[in-house]
């Protein structure tokens, strides 16, 4: 079971959110809005999916982490390589 099923709907309903941000951006581009406007709901777009990205680490790193932990060494170390690479793929972007 993945580490988010709790907060599963409350993510479906955020990135729903964020698709309507998305379908509002295209439309201010299409309706040649001032750059600045666009700009600014290109960053409030891109926090939200921050935002939802940094719930599910949480979630991840609280859940598989802790649980992999628990089990043999190999898998732990292949867990914390996983969220290692995963947070590494966060900052870059």
């Amino acid at each position: 079971m993945n580490g988010y099923v709790k907060d599963k709907d409350a993510y479906l309903s955020r990135l729903r959110r964020i698709e309507g941000q998305v379908r509002g951006l295209q439309g201010m581009v299409d309706e040649d809005v001032y750059c600045i406007d666009v700009l600014t709901q290109v960053a409030a777009t891109s926090k939200a999916l921050q935002a939802v990205a940094l719930g599910l680490l949480t979630d991840h790193v609280g859940h598989c982490l802790v649980e992999a932990a628990s089990r043999s060494g190999e898998e732990a170390n292949a867990k914390v390589e996983e969220a290692a690479a995963a947070i590494a793929r966060l900052v870059r972007s």
